[in-house]
Parts: structure tokens; sequence; C-alpha cells
């Protein structure tokens, strides 16, 4: 077949600094069609700069159709969205997290045309890393992963980016907040403003990267063994979990996520402790495209310690828009679909009905079933 026809929704900073970019470096394969914001000035501008057509309502470009996919980059709970372009026939990329609670997604079938976009699974050093683990024994052989995040404000992060700001009014953004506090009450209950906000702000918003990480290489976490918060003045906090890996692995994990405004720098390690070494993966800020993951691989060869670096100029959002590209025209399942992201909207309600037993809140919903 030619180009994919693909419609985008909601163009802020990830549309403009990766997914136009790269959708027009991949001409081959892709073909916008369509895009929408709801601050409908926003969308015009790029529009017309693209050549395509311009929407602020998401329902009026789907009823206006034209395209083939939509890829999904609004802020927030996606899953009315998602929903509706689904039952539309539309094929669905859609930028994590899917939702914010299991409710959101009742009536999805599980072979549904959707695609979450975990992009640090398409990075190409973990994927080399999810191979060499294979070859010393798969999950079976982890006795440890840590997972540590050192973040930095967003501003700094894309500091070398010019994107244009989307700035809808308050009476058109209104609704989609009300649905996401529904979805929210939905998911935890009546709680306090705090832990909303770790819920969707932390850890749907930003954990939900490690704990995909770790679902591809190990599977979700069996347990849910210890939760810390603090500071208890500052948001976003600094969060640590830790528990037990899933069977077959006998292992531990351990999550350790902290907000530092002014640290210089993004920077994540992923580490996985088997039985024969070490694998570590140092992920940069995702927002600089063709900057490389880079892996360090530690092994021994006789008496004598190994050490061996990979880095891959590749870029992970590009093998990850080829992997849609793949889904659509050959069938070739995603590496997360429905049932990987309820997995993770799971494991963060957990964390959460985790931390309120530790800190004597309650909590309800479906966090408290």
């Amino acid at each position: 077949m030619g180009a994919l026809k693909v419609a985008l929704v909601g163009l802020g900073v990830a549309a403009q600094v990766v997914y136009l970019p790269l959708l027009a470096r991949r001409r081959d394969i892709f073909q916008v069609s369509a895009v929408c914001d709801l601050d409908g000035a926003h969308a015009e501008t790029l529009g017309r700069e693209l050549g395509v057509r311009s929407y602020d309502r998401a329902m009026a470009m789907l009823e206006a159709g034209g395209f083939d996919a939509l890829i999904v980059l609004t802020p927030g709970s996606h899953g009315p969205l998602v929903k509706a372009a689904l039952a539309c026939g539309c094929w669905v990329l859609c930028e994590k997290p899917l939702a914010y609670s299991r409710a959101e997604l009742h009536g999805i079938p599980g072979d549904a045309r959707l695609m979450v976009g975990y992009v640090k699974q398409y990075d190409p050093a973990t994927q080399r890393l999810l191979s060499a683990l294979g070859e010393a024994g798969g999950a079976r052989a982890v006795r440890r992963l840590d997972a540590t995040v050192l973040h930095p404000s967003e501003e700094s992060q894309l500091l070398f980016a010019r994107a244009r700001v989307s700035r809808p009014a308050s009476e058109r953004l209104a609704p989609y907040l009300e649905a996401d506090d529904e979805a929210i009450i939905q998911a935890l209950g009546t709680v306090p403003e705090r832990l909303r906000r770790l819920y969707s702000q932390v850890l749907l918003g930003d954990v939900r990267h490690e704990l995909s990480v770790m679902r591809l290489l190990v599977g979700s976490p069996a347990t849910v063994d210890h939760v810390s918060v603090w500071p208890d003045d500052v948001f976003p906090p600094s969060v640590e979990v830790s528990g037990r890996l899933p069977d077959p692995a006998y292992g531990r994990y351990g999550l350790c996520w902290h907000h530092l405004p002014d640290y210089p720098v993004y920077r994540e390690t992923i580490a996985v402790h088997h039985d024969h070494g070490s694998l570590e993966l140092c992920f940069p800020t995702h927002y600089l495209l063709n900057a490389p993951t880079s892996l360090t691989v530690l092994s021994r060869a006789g008496t004598a310690e190994r050490t061996a670096a990979y880095r891959d100029l590749s870029e992970a959002y590009e093998r990850q828009l080829v992997a849609f590209h793949r889904f659509v025209t050959q069938d070739e399942p995603p590496l997360t679909g429905l049932d990987g992201a309820l997995k993770d909207i799971i494991t963060a309600q957990r964390i959460i009905r985790r931390h309120a037993e530790q800190t004597g809140l309650s909590v309800g919903g479906e966090c408290g079933e």
C-alpha cells in the first residue's frame, strides 16, 4: 500500500519536537492528512504550514475522516478519545497514559487496532539488552532490577526547542479536565489532591516509562512491598518503590524517581543484575532525536572482568512509528496494546494503595478493590 494517511490530535511539544519532524522524515510510509488542537488558531497555523486540514474538535475531525490512523498526543487521559477513534474504524497510536482508570477502557476489545506508545521499549539499546538477557537465561536469571530517574524541569529539557504553545480557552478545556477528574475518582475514590496528582502526573505521567521497560524485560511487578514519597512540602516529590519481580523470576526490583528542577541534565538508568553479570541502560532526555541510549554489559571472560558498551544512533521514536506502520499494514502486534497498558494502570493503583496503607490514608474506587 502507499503512505499511511494519519491525523494528529494534540499539537503540543511532543507533536512539534518529535512526531511531526519524524513523520516528515518518513514520507515514504506516512502522509499527514489533518491536525487538531483545542486551540483553534494554533491548529490552523500548523495546518497551514503543513498544507493539511485543521480542526479544533477531535470529533469533527473523526467525522470528516480522510485518514487511516490517528496519533493521540493530547495531555491527560486518552480513554474516551481512543474509544471514539476505534469506533470510527481508525487505527490508533496513543501516547501514554492510555487512561486514568480501568473503567474508561471497558468495551475496548483485546484485539483492537490500538498501539500504546512506550518509546523506550523500541529503543535499540533496550532491544539489545532484551536479547542479551535472553542469552543469559532470561527473566529467571534476574536477581535484581534497579531503575533511577533524575528529572530536571521540562523547561530546562526543552531549552533547545522552539515549540509554540497551545493556549486553548478555559471553557474549551474545562470538559476534558472534568472528565479526567471523574476518571481519577473512578480509580482512587475521593482522596487528597496530592495523592491524585501523585497517581496521574507522576506514576502514570512519568514512572510509567520505567514500568514499561520492566514489563518488557521481566514482566509487571508481582508485589509492591514498600513505597516512600518525600519531601512532604514539595511537588513533584521523590518516589521510591520496591517489591518482588514476577514468576518465573525470583529477584526483586527497586524504582527511584526524583524531580530535581535544577539538575544539570535528564538521566535515567535501568540496571539488570543476573547470575552472570550486569546490563545497564542510560537514557538521555527523550526530546532529543537521535541522541543514543547507552548499554553497558558487564561479564566475565575467564578470570577477567569484561565491559562492553553499545550506542546506536537510530531514533527510538522513528522505530516506534515504523512498528506502528507494520501493525497497520502487516498486522504485526505492537509491544504494548490494551493489555499492557491495563497492567501499568493496575501497577500504579497498587503503588497508591500501598502508599496509602503505609501513611494511614484511605483510598476507594478501583484502587480499593
